[in-house]
């Protein structure tokens, strides 16, 4: 707006030297930002990236290592999402490792399931009064809760009740011993241990998982169904409860029997008279033949099994 002339032609020589002094800085400002960024910000994010993956790969492996990979909590209810993920991987499995009180549920579901496998099992031993001991214990704990009693219940009783379900449970280790005889067709072979400390817990162990079900929960002790956890393969649960089944099995006070499909009922009579101390003729074998299958219809149904 001024006149031309020389304050005119100044103030256009200011200002067009400032503009260009602008846009030059401010170019320079965005190369040297973007410089910045490349020189040390974008590594240090890289760097960072690559940490938190070698991290996540650590928790992962950790969570293998050590966590399990399914969680079924106590009820009193069968979980048929329990049933039928471990009958899947008693089908796809070579060997099947089970560590239990009586083996009935390890030979109701080789009946169910019909391959053609390994069974090492690991059973109480009846003829000692301290393997049946702790299942007891917690059988009679789980009966009084469900019939309200109270801690007032005189020692005679207490005392009654256990010697009743200790007696129960040698019943049930025959019965057990007889159904694996009757599934003994569809195993390469058994080989039975039966020792006198059995561990509460019952495992149940194929290729690739192992299954812990935790009686010695106690804060689930008035459950039917304990909390039961399941690991897999190369983790170092399943690494230790196979390094102590073999412990188990391999102890030189236990009592062992050899289940093969050609072994014939006089063979196994002679097996179980050894090991039970108890006479199996053929009307002991009859009633426990009877009450496995009895056994079997009852857990296959509410377990959900189909063969």
């Amino acid at each position: 707006m001024l006149p031309a002339g020389l304050a005119k032609d100044l103030v256009v020589a200011l200002g067009t030297g400032t503009m260009i002094t602008a846009v030059v800085g401010f170019g320079q400002t965005l190369i040297t930002a973007s410089a910045t960024q490349r020189a040390m910000v974008t590594p240090l994010i890289e760097e960072n990236r690559r940490a938190l993956q070698e991290l996540s790969a650590e928790y992962r492996s950790l969570n293998s290592e050590f966590f399990p990979t399914h969680v079924f909590d106590a009820s009193d209810e069968p979980d048929p999402a329990f049933n039928q993920l471990l009958m899947t991987d008693l089908r796809g499995t070579r060997q099947y490792f089970f560590r239990g009180f009586a083996g009935r549920h390890a030979a109701a579901r080789l009946l169910v399931s019909q391959g053609d496998r390994e069974l090492r099992a690991v059973m109480a031993d009846p003829t000692e009064r301290s393997a049946i001991t702790g299942r007891a214990r917690y059988l009679l704990q789980h009966r009084r809760r469900d019939h309200g009693a109270r801690t007032t219940t005189t020692n005679t009783g207490a005392d009654n009740g256990i010697e009743a379900l200790q007696r129960q449970l040698q019943e049930e280790i025959h019965v057990g011993l007889v159904g694996l005889f009757l599934a003994r067709s569809y195993c390469t072979s058994m080989h039975v241990t039966l020792i006198a400390d059995p561990p509460l817990d019952r495992v149940e162990m194929f290729d690739d998982s192992t299954w812990i079900t935790l009686y010695s929960d106690a804060d689930a002790v008035g459950s039917l169904y304990p909390r039961t956890l399941r690991f897999s393969e190369g983790s170092f649960i399943y690494n230790m409860e196979r390094a102590e089944f073999a412990r188990l099995s391999s102890a030189r006070s236990a009592r062992h029997m050899l289940i093969t499909p050609d072994l014939g009922r006089r063979e196994f009579a002679t097996q179980f008279e050894h090991v039970t101390g108890a006479r199996l003729g053929t009307k002991q074998f009859t009633e426990l033949a009877e009450r496995f299958h009895h056994f079997r219809q009852e857990f296959s149904t509410l377990a959900d099994l189909r063969s």
